[in-house]
């Protein structure tokens, strides 16, 4: 059973006080792994942690910005100290500021450039030496719809930036497998979080209509996908993408619903 591999894995989320981060925490911790929630803000990811008490395996909290390898590498030594050892990385760190193109500023690009594809690089360089020890080593990518398949008006830094996570593991799986090291990601359509909530209940009706399963994704449903990929069942999957949209993509237009 996919839970069982898990069981006592030591495995790091970046991003992990809130959101998808927090699900993914949740469905670890629920398997009965070790996690530790990393993320800017001390106070929130340990107030993440004592709500995820009491699972079958065990949660804790440390602060580092993903766009800090040297805070990285402290994190990613403290998960060692703490677990013994590191198996699994989850990076997830994200964030959506919306800034329509011809408003976007270099800055802008920087900060949504700095979190997604430098973090990603930094929290794998970080945690990639205990990984190499781990004889289950698992990295999964928290990727998006938007970018590498759909676009959204004011994304246009999120989507690249989400696009290019896809090609950073294409590369990354090929050199990282000679230390059996998997490396995929997952692909949420819409999501509740709290960031969603923020846009609107209009909007949140309107999305969830246009998916086949008629409902917004719950971040549990991302922690699954992930769950599995970082599981000894999927060891011999790397390089990939799961895609947890409800059907979102699938869809010709929206006619395609009302014919169904």
């Amino acid at each position: 059973m996919l839970t069982t591999s898990l069981t006592g894995r030591s495995v790091l989320v970046t991003g992990g006080s809130k959101g998808i981060g927090k699900g993914i925490a949740r469905v670890f911790a629920r398997a009965g792994a070790k996690v530790l929630i990393v993320a800017r803000h001390l106070d929130v990811a340990e107030a993440t942690a004592r709500e995820l008490a009491g699972q079958n395996g065990t949660v804790s909290a440390t602060a580092a910005d993903v766009t800090d390898l040297a805070a990285m590498t402290a994190a990613a030594e403290l998960a060692v100290a703490r677990h013994g050892g590191l198996d699994v990385l989850c990076a997830n760190a994200g964030i959506f500021p919306t800034t329509k193109l011809e408003d976007m500023s270099p800055e802008n690009w920087d900060e949504v450039v700095g979190t997604h594809l430098k973090g990603t690089l930094i929290a794998v360089k970080a945690c990639l030496p205990a990984l190499k020890k781990s004889n289950q080593g698992r990295i999964v990518v928290t990727s998006s719809i938007t970018g590498p398949v759909t676009g959204f008006p004011g994304w246009t830094h999120y989507g690249a930036t989400k696009a290019g996570q896809l090609g950073f593991i294409r590369t990354a799986c090929i050199e990282l497998a000679k230390y059996g090291i998997t490396v995929n990601a997952v692909s949420p359509g819409n999501v509740l979080t709290e960031g969603l909530q923020g846009m609107g209940e209009d909007y949140l009706k309107t999305m969830a209509a246009s998916i086949p399963a008629k409902r917004l994704g719950e971040v549990e449903d991302i922690g699954y996908a992930a769950l599995f990929l970082a599981s000894k069942e999927a060891g011999y999957i790397t390089g990939q993408t799961i895609i947890v949209d409800g059907g979102q993509i699938v869809l010709e237009s929206l006619e395609a619903l009302a014919q169904a």
